[in-house]
This record gives structure tokens, sequence and C-alpha cells, in this order.
């Protein structure tokens, strides 16, 4: 026995080690792509990520820098930072880097599945290569593609990483607690969630489900159950209390913190749905996402999901209700079965715990494929956990047939996932292809005009000039259009000398009056004005000053916009009081943002208000950390004592 449970050991790492091949080939033909959406304010245009040497200050700066969180997930950063000091800004090694990631994620998922399989009963003989379908399966799922080719999406893999490492020690340990009492193994338990929760943080906010899924194997596999502790089948309260301190007291605290602002309507003002309209449509979403996992289609897997209507109420539309009866129905199938399939329960429950954070009350957009990173693992444990379990009930046809259909099912997803890198390997036609696969999407539509726009080079002889219109006059009548569709065909015009069209202008404004503004109408706003500082595009002031203007008329504008507003009117209105109060503005909207203050400081100075310049100066020496702002304060006062 124990030379063929060796053998099958052996035969389950070269599976694995075989599907991790093939998931390098797969992926190869996408690594040749270039940037993409959120990677441009994450890397593209940070300045921060941008190390020319290793040290202190230019470290702090960087993992400082990221504007997609208030976390500013660092670890995330720092590694951006080492693929730019390695090999620059060629995105070739960021993304070479992101499939390291996603196959070492892949070989901890086949390490922990091996450990979980055996935990809950199977038998040696089929848990290494049961558990090595399932990791490669996993790694080449289509909805994970962009955790690997979506560069700033490494945010996700790494986070997971720490995640896996976690759940890989903390199963660890409980079986050895099943098998011997032992105080250690206790402690490596409680570590191993310690640990990894807060470091995973640093690349993004998901690892705090950490103990989460902690719980629900401890609920499904172990049962709270440890050797020589208390009388047989007792619960081990030792573990009651760590994640009574490692789940439930931050949970509860972070309820306190988030729900009182989240209950105030301007948390929601920036976003077209309320919390209720947000739950109610999430059930669609959630579904979508199981669809989109274990089925996926191109129409589907679109990336772009800004065309998805809104739940409005139970039966506006009627899936909204379906919807809810189909998860609950899982739920509780989930839990009924809890004893004769914990395999199916254990990964239900983890789908379910992995959309919490972002698919449920947060103001975050509705729909992101790569939130299922973990969550499409869920799925894949449900349905494969049972049948390497119960294998041997099955009769020889059974076995035949779920053999197939688990083939049939790696090849459609190796098909799609091969499809689908190939697309990114080049920007245009990955843009070519989300707009097929998404022509009534705003961005979808909006990115191909961009994409035809980069190829032509602004010549006008260029095939890809014309073929810019379509698309962007399309992606501006499409509903939910932000300004991005006209601010694209005025910087278009204007840098090919073309007459730019009034009802470009006028669509502006009328958006941004009837809407609230979205961070990529701020950077559209941006992009016209700098277009116009270097002297690219020949803009009229009067229509950016009623542009802004139109972004302004709403309650509590982004410090962002403010800053940008201030920006306008220094270099273009020459009003430079205006922009010290539009800078005076960011600051008090977001104080804690060095890039306000020094901004404003410099106004300060050039305007001659030295107590202010001061006073900004003062505050920068304590948002000084690690020396990120030494440089830059060092700047301000020379120009102080020169003055």
């Amino acid at each position: 026995m124990q030379s063929q449970n060796r053998k099958t050991e052996l035969i389950g790492w070269a599976v694995m080690l075989a599907l991790m091949c093939m998931t390098v080939l797969i992926y190869t033909p996408g690594l040749s792509g270039g940037y993409f959406f959120d990677d441009y304010p994450n890397i593209v245009d940070n300045p921060a990520i941008r190390v020319a040497h290793v040290d202190i200050p230019s470290l702090v700066r960087s993992a400082l820098s990221s504007p997609s969180s208030e976390f500013r997930r660092p670890i995330a950063s720092l590694s951006f930072s080492m693929n730019y000091l390695i090999g620059g800004s060629d995105p070739l090694g960021m993304k070479v880097t992101n499939l390291v990631v996603h196959l070492i994620n892949g070989l901890l998922v086949f390490m922990l599945l091996r450990r979980l399989l055996a935990a809950l009963g199977s038998p040696p003989q089929r848990t290494p290569i049961v558990a090595a379908m399932i990791a490669s399966g996993w790694m080449l799922l289509p909805i994970n593609l962009t955790a690997v080719l979506y560069t700033v999406q490494r945010m996700e893999s790494l986070a997971n990483l720490f995640v896996l490492l976690g759940l890989f020690g903390y199963v660890g340990a409980r079986i050895r607690m099943q098998q011997r009492a032992s105080r250690a193994d206790l402690w490596m338990a409680v570590l191993a969630l310690a640990l990894a929760t807060p470091v995973g943080l640093l690349a993004k906010e998901t690892a705090a489900l950490l103990p989460l899924y902690a719980f629900i194997i401890e609920c499904t596999v172990f049962r709270w159950k440890s050797a020589g502790h208390g009388k047989a089948g007792h619960v081990d309260m030792r573990l009651v209390v760590a994640f009574a301190i490692l789940l439930a007291l931050p949970l509860v605290a972070g309820l306190a913190w988030l729900l009182p602002g989240l209950l105030q309507p301007q948390a929601w003002a920036s976003r077209e749905f309320t919390l209720g309209t947000r739950l109610l449509s999430e059930a669609r979403i959630v579904c979508d996402y199981i669809i989109w996992t274990l089925v996926p289609t191109s129409s589907g897997l679109a990336f772009y999901h800004d065309d998805f209507v809104i739940s409005s109420g139970w039966l506006s539309p009627w899936t909204t209700t379906a919807s809810a009866l189909v998860l609950t129905a899982l739920i509780g199938l989930a839990i009924l079965l809890r004893k004769r399939m914990p395999g199916f329960t254990l990964g239900i429950l983890l789908f379910f715990g992995a959309q919490t954070l972002a698919s449920t009350i947060l103001p975050l957009e509705l729909v992101y494929e790569h939130r299922n990173y973990f969550a499409s693992l869920g799925l894949l444990i449900a349905l494969a956990c049972p049948l390497s379990l119960h294998w041997e009930r099955l009769s020889v046809a059974g076995k035949g047939i779920r053999a197939a259909t688990a083939a049939v099912a790696l090849v459609c997803w190796t098909f799609v996932t091969a499809d689908t890198a190939y697309a990114w390997g080049s920007p245009l036609r990955l843009a070519q292809e989300l707009a097929r696969r998404g022509p009534d999407s705003p961005r979808a539509q909006y990115e191909l005009g961009r994409a035809y726009i980069i190829a032509s080079g602004y010549r006008t002889e260029s095939p890809f000039t014309d073929l810019s219109y379509a698309p962007l006059e399309h992606a501006a009548s499409l509903p939910n259009s932000g300004i991005l569709p006209e601010q694209a065909l005025i910087f278009l015009n204007a840098r090919l000398h073309r007459p730019v069209k009034t009802e470009w202008w006028e669509s502006i404004d009328a958006k941004l009056r009837a809407n609230e503004v979205k961070v990529q109408d701020e950077s559209a706003l941006s992009s016209l004005v700098q277009c116009k500082q270097t002297t690219l595009c020949d803009l009229p002031n009067d229509r950016l000053l009623n542009a802004y203007t139109a972004a302004l008329s709403h309650p509590s504008p982004s410090a962002r916009l403010l800053a940008t507003y201030g920006d306008f009117a220094w270099t273009s209105l020459r009003d430079r009081a205006l922009a010290q109060r539009m800078l005076e503005a960011a600051v008090k909207a977001k104080p804690e943002e060095p890039a306000y203050r020094l901004t404003l400081a410099r106004m300060a100075i050039d305007n001659g208000d030295f107590d202010l310049a001061r006073e900004q100066r003062s505050v920068l020496s304590n948002l000084n950390v690690g020396g990120s702002l030494a440089a830059d304060i060092a700047a301000i006062d020379r120009a102080l004592n020169k003055q």
C-alpha cells in the first residue's frame, strides 16, 4: 500500500507540473501586451514607481503611491517598483512576474488541497491526483486570466498568495492538533492567520477574508475538535477564543467604523446605485460569476460591465428574485449536506465567503471578474471534492461520465483562456476583442477608439485615424457614458488641427451637470488641460472653464477635481488667487495627501503668502514617513529662504 501511495504521489506531482507548463504556454502569447485601464494611474502615470536606485525615501514614496486605495497597498506597489528597477517601463517584465505569482499560487492550492482532502477522508491513492486536477483547472480558468495579464491585478494575486500561505499553515497545524495534544500546534494555527492576514492586507484588502476562510474550514472540516483537549466530541474552546479575537472582533469593529458612513446618502452620490439597489443587483452578479466560472463565454467575460442594468426592485428585472432564490438554495443545500458531503459545503461556503467583501455593502463598482480569483477555487472544490470522497460508490459508467465531463471542462477552459490570452497580446487586438464582446459598453467602445488613435500616431494619412471616430461617437451616445469619448474626440481633432465640434463640448457640459463626476471624468478634464499646457492642443479657455464649472456644480467635489481645476486656473487662466483657493479646498478635502500640500506650498510662495507655505511645510514634515518627502521639503525650504 505504501508503494502504491508513493506512486500516486509522484503521479499527482507529474500532473501538476505538466499542467503548470501548459499554463505557461497558454499565457505566453498574452505577455507581449501593453498596459491597460487602471495600469495607467497605478503604474504608467505614477512617478513614484519609477525608482532609479534603492534607498529608504524612494521605497517609502513608492510603497505609499497607489491611488487605488486609502490603504495604498505598499507590497504591490513595491513589487512594481522592483520590476521597473530591473526592466524599466516595459510591461513584459511586469506580466512575467504576474504569471510567476499565479504559478506559485497554483502550487499552494495543490498543497493546500492535499491537506484538506486528506482531512476530509479522501483515500491517499486519489488525493494527490484530485488535488492536482483542481489546482490545474483553477490555474487555467478563464475568469482568472485578468489576475495574470492585467498588470495592476497583481494586487489581487499577491494578496491571495498570503491568503493561501496562511490557510496552508493553519490547516497543517489543525491536522497535527487532531493527531496529538500540543500547545505549539495551536500557536502555529493562530500565528498562520495572525501573520498572513496583515501582510496580505499590504497587497490588497481582500486578504482580510483569510480568517473567514479559516473559520469556514474549521466549521466544515475539523469541526472544532482537537486531540487530548476536553472530552471526545467536545469543542476546543481555545479555537473559539482565537476566532473571536481574529475574526469576530475585527468584523464588529469594521462594521462599526463603516456602517455609519455607508448609511449616509453622500456615500453613494458618485454611483448610479444606492445600498439597496446594489444588494439587489449583486444577487444577479454573483449568479453570473458562477456561470462565468464554470461555463465561460466570450460575451460573459467581457471585462467591461458598465452596460449592466441595475436592479431597481425584486422584479425589475425579474431575474433579481430568481437569482436570490438560486443563491439561497445553494447555501441551504450546502448546510443540508454538511455531514454527507462536507467537501461540497466547504466549496460553496468558500465561494460565498469570497464575495462578502466586494459584493455586498461597500460602494465599489458592481462587476469585476478578478474578484473571483479565490472564489472560483471554492466552486471547483464544491464540484470535485464529492467525486473524490464518494468515487468508490459510483458505477463504472458513472465514473466514466464524470471523468469525461471533467476532461471536457478542462479542455474548454483551456481553449477560452488561450483565445483570450492571444487577444491580450496586442493592445489593438485586445481593444477590438473587448469591443466585440461588449457592443453596448461605453468603456469598451471608448477603448477601441483610443486604441485606434494610438495606432494612428496622430497621422492624418493613417488608416486608423478615421476608424477612431465611429467607436468614440458610439461610446458617447450610450447610456451611463462619461465624458471620456468626447474628450478623446476633442483631443484627436485638436492634435490633427481639425475643427472641434461644438456638440462635443456641449455634451461634456450636459453630462457633467446631470451626473456626479466620476474618476474617469476627472481624468478626462485633466488630460484636456495637460494637452493645452503642452501646446499640442489649441483649446479655448472658455470651453474648459465651462466644463469645470459644470463639474463643480455638485456638492462635495473631490480633492483631485479641485486640484486639477487649480492647475488649470494657474497655468491657463492666470488666476493665481483662484488657483490657490482651489488647492486649499483640495487640501481640506484630503488632508493626508502630500501632493496637494506640496502644490499649495509652491503656489503660496509664488503668491507671497509665506505663512501659508510654512504651515504646509510643517504638516509635510509630519507626513515625511521614511524621508519620502525629504527632497520636496528641502526644495520648499530653499524657496522660502530665497524669498
